[in-house]
């Protein structure tokens, strides 16, 4: 029975801490973007989603998924298929 007297009071600051972490989650928006990060895990990381200063070596960002760069047509074919 005496031991009560240790867990009420022990429930009590566990609860008050809970609900002011709660609290200051929400005031520091952590809980404004809830789907962006599920999402995000299934897009891979790309050498175009990168800004143009970051990319390797200064190539020209690519148009489509063929691997032709920005200002070749379809006539203009590379002497390698790109991988």
């Amino acid at each position: 029975m005496s031991i009560l007297y240790l867990l009420i009071p022990l429930s009590l600051i566990l609860l008050s801490l809970a609900i002011w972490a709660f609290f200051w989650a929400v005031k520091n928006d952590q809980f404004e973007d809830l789907e962006g990060p599920a999402y995000r895990i299934l897009f891979d990381e790309d050498e175009n989603d990168r800004p143009r200063e970051q990319r390797g070596q200064g190539e020209p960002a690519n148009d489509d998924e063929t691997g032709r760069s920005a200002g070749k047509t379809a006539s203009d074919d590379d002497p390698e298929p790109p991988r």
